[in-house]
């Protein structure tokens, strides 16, 4: 199935956590630190990583950053800290998603497989609109021939506007259509990511449009 990357510095947790990724068939990979995981990110292929905030060496909002400039993997953070502002700041960070201690295990699976089975579908070898250039099975941004990394919420965002050309999705929508109707989040996360990707997309950001009241729209001819 997956390879599966967690990152939990708590044996026992880390232990369990992998037991039941390895009852849906998972591959697991394991580290104490932030350290470890990093190495581990840049040395394998990996399809997902559940991610502690408290470690020692680096916290897990250091390596949420970090692992965002080498992979747009889906990433869910796994802490004590559950306030609001703790959240968003995962979410600006990259994270897809969020669980906070204590948790369910099978809540955790469940949500890392919905995570895993939310890839977007190949299309086409690749989607071109503009400078923009989109790999679906690669999961590669090109822009003007430069590559350029995006989160995995990021390349979900640009893939379903890439694919749904001129037609309007409230924030909301938005929201369900890539976090899932489950996400915790508020509507500000949809707002967060699509300005962290205009940046990206520099100026071929113009092509997601927003309509004030109505929400985004994706224009391939501008």
């Amino acid at each position: 199935m997956a390879n599966i990357l967690i990152v939990e510095d708590e044996k026992n947790i880390q232990e369990i956590i992998a037991e039941y990724m390895r009852r849906s068939s998972h591959t697991c990979f394991t580290a104490d630190d932030g350290t470890d995981a990093l190495m581990i990110l840049k040395n394998n292929p990996m399809d997902l990583m559940i991610l502690d905030i408290m470690m020692p060496n680096l916290d897990g909002f250091t390596v949420c950053k970090l692992a965002r400039e080498i992979s747009n993997l889906p990433i869910i953070m796994l802490t004590a800290k559950g306030s609001e502002d703790d959240k968003l700041k995962g979410y600006d960070l990259g994270a897809d998603d969020y669980m906070t201690k204590p948790f369910s295990p099978k809540v955790l699976l469940a949500k890392a497989n919905a995570l895993l089975r939310r890839s977007p579908v190949l299309l086409a070898d690749t989607i071109n609109a503009g400078k923009i250039s989109l790999t679906p099975a690669s999961h590669k941004v090109f822009v003007d021939g430069q590559e350029i990394v995006l989160t995995h919420k990021e390349y979900e965002l640009l893939h379903f506007f890439m694919v749904n050309p001129e037609q309007i999705f409230s924030r909301e929508q938005l929201l369900n259509r890539i976090w899932g109707y489950d996400f915790e989040g508020t509507t500000r996360t949809v707002d967060t990511h699509i300005k962290t990707l205009r940046q990206k997309l520099g100026d071929e950001g113009k092509h997601i449009v927003t309509l004030i009241r109505s929400g985004y729209k994706f224009e391939a001819a501008v």
